[in-house]
């Protein structure tokens, strides 16, 4: 299959989405939504939908072609590899990057999917078939212990990760840890900037690496400029499985006598960390602008996104373009190496 050819697909793919996602009530998009929901509580029809809607925006023909024209994808050089694909289900199609990532480069994928995002990629992974069979060729998929590659993408937790390393030693790997996104304010963000900020807290329900899950303020900080924006998203107290974690985390927080500022739908707690359970919100002071960027400077092996004037614009950590890469590693230069 060439470049072409599979741009091509793509494109369709992007095309076929988009058609589906506008028709949410025909049976085949019911079906789809009420299957994720059944496999993962987390993934509800908005989440679901919204994870869709952001793939059929990326794969157009032009952000296609912008991507692949960054390398140097050369048809009478390819000579295929198997890259096997361990993949994580925090929030909806959260592997399929590294899914097209592979096939974009004319290589096989071995996907071992999450238990917790199995149907959205197939489902996917259907319509390609659908679009041009040749992708049969190109896509296996194992519930089993990998064999057979020659290059290995996994995604996981710290803890995950260390078995990785060790299990992946001895092939060319991309091994992700935990990673979270972090807000630098400094008090003279519009009401509108913090009510982008919001989906950047509470989209996918702030399991995503992605989402902004600590915040550094100045110190001195008008909280109402803060939780007065942050009321936008009031309503995801309405989900149960948030609000479970919310009462759960705001009372082993209360036991422990651990202060909290609190509005009833979610928790900030000041903490030099940056990995936050469901439904709090990380905080730190700072003396200076300058020294709240020095500090995550130093510690950017442990941040996806930075979210201030000075870097990703406010709402926008969800939506991110097909050559942003997870943790700043570069997938296609990657595989095109191996």
């Amino acid at each position: 299959m060439k470049l072409q050819e599979r741009i091509n697909a793509f494109t369709a793919l992007g095309a076929t989405i988009q058609n589906n996602i506008s028709q949410p009530e025909s049976i085949e998009m019911r079906e789809l939504l009420s299957a994720a929901r059944a496999n993962n509580g987390w993934f509800t029809e908005d989440s679901v939908l919204l994870a869709l809607k952001q793939w059929s925006e990326a794969l157009t023909k032009s952000n296609l072609e912008q991507w692949v024209s960054l390398y140097n994808i050369s048809e009478e050089n390819l000579n295929p590899k198997t890259i096997a694909i361990v993949m994580a289900g925090n929030i909806p199609l959260v592997g399929f990057h590294d899914f097209i990532s592979v096939l974009i480069t004319g290589n096989t994928v071995l996907s071992k999917m999450s238990s917790n995002d199995k149907i959205l990629l197939s489902y996917l992974t259907q319509k390609l078939f659908e679009i041009n069979p040749e992708f049969k060729n190109y896509i296996r998929t194992t519930k089993d212990q990998l064999t057979d590659f020659d290059a290995v993408i996994a995604t996981g937790s710290n803890n995950t990760a260390r078995y990785f390393d060790y299990y992946f030693k001895k092939h060319p790997n991309i091994i992700r840890k935990n990673r979270n996104s972090v807000a630098l304010i400094t008090g003279n963000e519009t009401p509108e900037q913090m009510q982008l900020l919001a989906k950047d807290v509470f989209t996918y329900f702030g399991l995503g690496c992605r989402n902004v899950s600590k915040i550094l303020v100045p110190k001195g900080y008008d909280w109402d400029h803060f939780f007065n924006n942050m009321f936008i998203a009031k309503d995801i107290i309405n989900n149960h499985k948030y609000a479970n974690n919310y009462d759960y985390n705001k009372a082993v927080y209360l036991m422990s006598n651990i202060k909290l500022l609190d509005n009833e739908f979610m928790l900030l707690k000041e903490d030099a960390g940056y990995s936050s359970p469901i439904s709090v919100v990380f905080y730190e002071f700072y003396e200076t602008v300058e020294k709240a960027k020095q500090k995550l400077e130093n510690e950017t092996d442990q941040i996806q996104c930075i979210v201030s004037n000075d870097h990703l614009a406010h709402g926008e950590t969800q939506n991110p373009q097909l050559w942003d890469y997870a943790d700043g590693v570069d997938t296609i230069e990657f595989i095109l190496n191996i």
